[in-house]
């Protein structure tokens, strides 16, 4: 149970509603563990004594109508009670969700490199719904259940005070405790059960992510048998985790009825041998009842506790997660436009420490540098790159923009004056000017048309059944690639960033969509310092400064003649593509 304190925060904008939930479910208890047996106790001789024929016919339905007077009551109670708890417990889930996904934007893109899509999908899904479900029945169930276990207990306290029954009251309470011991047996199980059962979940949930992301590649590599056999292989064994939990979930019910059947026959005994009446002896089997009851409810409470620490325990993961790039204490102001001034200052990166990929870099770069990052695959141009905008952190050394260290500005004003046009651009299931408007969110739509003008994407928006209010579908899927890019350059445009950051941006497209693009280039490029992440040499021909690297390292800067003669590695690099 204290794991889950510090979460009862949630509760607290919907103060009234739980209030009034638990005061209905503290009467629900009440009634039930104390009401019900009084009223036994007290209507049963009324009716059933010598002489009871003689009362009048509305006096008997008056008492008769006592038992169902008790449960309308708990009824109205209880239901009050389960319907504002789910308001409550509603509101918990997503305040948690929301909680889990705004951590989710802040962490470094390494987090994501380390951790599957589909399982953070589950975390953000599943277990969240488990905790919630976790908090709601506590905060519930801890209330009503031992109410009502005082208010039966109370009961069975005055008949043994009454009827000088104080060894049956004793004798029938005695083995409650007993109960405890399956209950502590189950949540260990549970515990070990839970956890796995969570874990499977996400293995699903990342294979049907990775399965329906890479739909093509599934077909045309004839995968389809391959997938569902491994995705059946995956939920077969959640099948039999899952028959685990149900197992140890729904043995404690009846475990727990066994054992309370034996204070029930001891009870049975003793009122023979001691001769309570019939009336006393229901009343006690009622409280009795309403004692066990408690306990099995308590019991559940437990496996319920159990199963919503496993994913409490996944959740905590991404919520204990250090946030390692975070705004300065005390950040340098940035009143404006940026000029644009980069420096790599004896810098070294690692993504797994001991394995460094950038090492002793040292460059600087004018404002208006047009810098083309030559090298085989691997060799740290795309590190080098992400360094600038702080996607990933400096191991050693610093990087600087107009002679401040990134890391001494606001991430909102360093990335405001950074435009990136990746290599494969991502595109939200939204309308095309939704997304044009990514690059500046508060731009008119004179502006935004004139971006897609000068990215020469107008064009082909306008033919779209809707026009710039056309859906692109997820990632844009249903966009071309060479329209895709063109809308990610009309957000450079629109951005109009002094820095620009260009991950080889027409290397998968057709002739006639790479020169559309190259010409939207050479326009984007004027007056900004430019990184292209050059993987096809026709791409740097306008680039006044090209860096070669090779494992980790900046081996050779020139411009492209200067290179060719006197760099082996930028030679043959260029004489393979060039055939």
């Amino acid at each position: 149970m204290n794991r889950f304190l510090p979460y009862l925060k949630y509760l607290r904008g919907h103060r009234t509603y739980l209030v009034f939930a638990l005061l209905c479910g503290a009467i629900s208890g009440l009634v039930f563990g104390r009401g019900l047996p009084v009223v036994i106790n007290d209507v049963f001789p009324r009716i059933f004594t010598a002489g009871a024929r003689s009362l009048p016919t509305l006096q008997v339905v008056g008492y008769a109508m006592l038992i169902p007077a008790v449960f309308f009551i708990r009824a109205v109670c209880g239901f009050l009670n389960n319907y504002l708890m789910s308001r409550c417990g509603i509101g918990v889930l997503e305040s948690l969700r929301v909680e889990l996904y705004a951590k989710l934007q802040h962490l470094p893109l390494s987090y994501f490199g380390r951790n599957r899509t589909g399982d953070l999908l589950s975390r953000l899904t599943a277990d969240t719904l488990v905790v919630q479900q976790t908090i709601t029945s506590s905060a519930s169930d801890l209330v009503i259940q031992p109410l009502t276990l005082v208010g039966a207990i109370s009961f069975l306290a005055t008949i043994a005070l009454q009827h000088e029954g104080v060894l049956i009251f004793l004798g029938s309470l005695a083995i409650i405790p007993v109960c405890v011991l399956p209950v502590r047996y189950v949540g260990k199980q549970l515990l070990k059960r839970a956890d796995e059962n969570q874990r499977l979940l996400g293995d699903i949930s990342d294979l049907a992510s990775q399965n329906l992301i890479a739909a093509r590649e599934v077909r045309a590599f004839g995968l389809e048998a391959k997938e569902v056999d491994l995705f059946r292989a995956t939920t077969r064994r959640l099948f039999h985790v899952q028959m685990k939990v149900v197992k140890y979930s729904q043995v404690l019910s009846p475990t727990i009825e066994v054992i309370a059947s034996l204070g029930i026959a001891f009870s049975l005994y003793y009122a023979y041998r001691t001769g309570i009446t019939l009336a006393v002896f229901t009343s006690i089997l009622t409280a009795l009842f309403a004692c066990y009851e408690p306990v099995k409810k308590l019991g559940a409470l437990h496996g319920q506790f159990t199963r919503g620490a496993a994913s409490l325990n996944r959740i905590e993961e991404i919520l204990h997660e250090p946030v390692a790039i975070t705004d300065p204490a005390q950040p340098v102001a940035v009143p404006g436009r940026l000029r644009g001034d980069l420096a790599f200052e004896g810098v070294d990166f690692a993504y797994v420490p001991g394995e460094p990929v950038l090492r002793g870099i040292r460059v600087a770069l004018p404002a208006g540098t047009v810098c083309a990052l030559v090298g085989p695959s691997g060799a740290g141009k795309t590190t080098f790159a992400n360094l600038v905008p702080r996607f990933y952190e400096v191991t050693a050394g610093r990087v600087t923009v107009d002679g401040h260290d990134v890391r001494s500005l606001r991430l909102a004003d360093l990335r405001r004056n950074i435009a990136v046009v990746s290599q494969d651009p991502v595109l939200f299931n939204d309308t095309i000017y939704q997304n044009l408007l990514l690059g500046r969110a508060g731009a008119t739509r004179e502006e935004v048309l004139a971006a897609a003008v000068d990215a020469h994407a107008d064009d082909f928006i306008r033919t779209l059944p809707n026009g710039y209010e056309t859906v692109v579908g997820e990632r844009g899927s249903l966009l071309s690639g060479g329209q895709k890019q063109r809308v990610a350059l009309a957000r450079a445009f629109l951005r109009n960033a002094p820095i620009l950051i260009l991950d080889e941006a027409t290397s998968a497209l057709d002739s006639q969509s790479e020169q559309l693009i190259q010409e939207a280039l050479r326009k984007l490029v004027v007056g900004k310092t430019v990184l292209i992440i050059a993987h096809r040499f026709s791409t740097i021909r306008d680039a006044s400064r090209i860096l070669v690297f090779d494992r980790g390292q900046i081996v050779a800067t020139g411009n492209p003649a200067e290179l060719y003669a006197s760099n082996p590695l930028y030679k043959g690099l260029y004489d393979r593509q060039a055939g």
